[in-house]
């Protein structure tokens, strides 16, 4: 079995592969640091509550956007796993052609979901909507070429930035408006918000489709903690949530083939 996990700024999301199936998902705040014991034993605990066997762990593949935990992650792996980690990280096979200016500023949570992306949609042109705790485009040619991509405040960056920014602007919860005209302060935020990601979005699609690819369409896949969000406001051809483990899978398997 093999256990993925995509270290983000707000969540660790994981994942517990076994053969080719993804058989587990399970998430972790990443805003609290922990040590590698605490991780180590969160890691067993998650696994046995769901009638899995940590011994059966042969691999564990980690695309990490926090360098601090790194560290923690490591040692929990190699301490309660007896495993020595695979991070994806610049020098490793990925199978795309990075064509970023410098190709060491790519965030590997991206290189992952770039990864996944090709392998499911091959010789397609491809932009990856990401709606995490920023909300990422990237851009794939049908070539495997990863041309770049574009980073925006996320739905629930905005949301803080007003809460914490203003005096008089609450907190809200997120999720689907039905009216572009809110008839409260909390309708006119969520409206702000939901709309708001819509249509930049659909702009970005647009302009994005027009300079990298012309008039051959690429496939728009969304994917993210609030991709569901957006899933009836047909903003994608298809929506995968587990795109980037689905990556750090498909990664492990590349590297692993690259050294026999």
């Amino acid at each position: 079995m093999i256990i993925c996990l995509d270290v983000g700024n707000s969540h660790i999301y994981g994942g517990l592969y076994r053969n080719s199936e993804l058989v587990l998902q399970f998430r972790k705040t990443s805003r609290e640091r922990f040590t590698s014991d605490e991780f180590g034993i969160f890691l067993r605990s998650v696994l046995k509550e769901n009638n899995f066997t940590p011994e059966e762990v042969s691999e564990i593949s980690i695309c990490s956007v926090v360098p601090d935990l790194n560290h923690s992650i490591r040692s929990a792996a190699l301490k309660y796993f007896n495993i020595e980690p695979f991070f994806l990280k610049p020098g490793v096979k990925t199978g795309l052609k990075i064509k970023y200016r410098n190709p060491l500023e790519v965030g590997a949570d991206r290189i992952a979901n770039a990864i996944a992306a090709v392998d499911k949609f091959p010789g397609k042109n491809l932009i990856v909507v990401d709606f995490g705790t920023a909300t990422t485009f990237c851009v794939i040619s049908k070539q495997k070429e990863y041309l770049g991509g574009i980073i925006i405040p996320g739905v629930k960056i905005s949301m803080e930035i007003l809460e914490s920014s203003t005096a008089q602007l609450p907190a809200v919860e997120i999720t689907e408006a039905v009216e572009v005209v809110g008839r409260s302060t909390v309708e006119s935020i969520q409206s702000g918000l939901y709309f708001g990601q819509i249509g930049m979005v659909n702009e970005l699609k647009k302009r994005i489709t027009e300079e990298a690819f012309g008039e051959d369409k690429p496939v728009v896949i969304g994917t993210g903690g609030f991709s569901r969000l957006f899933e009836s406001a047909g903003l994608f051809d298809i929506i995968i949530p587990t795109l980037v483990l689905d990556g750090l899978f498909k990664a492990i398997l590349i590297n692993r083939e690259s050294e026999k």
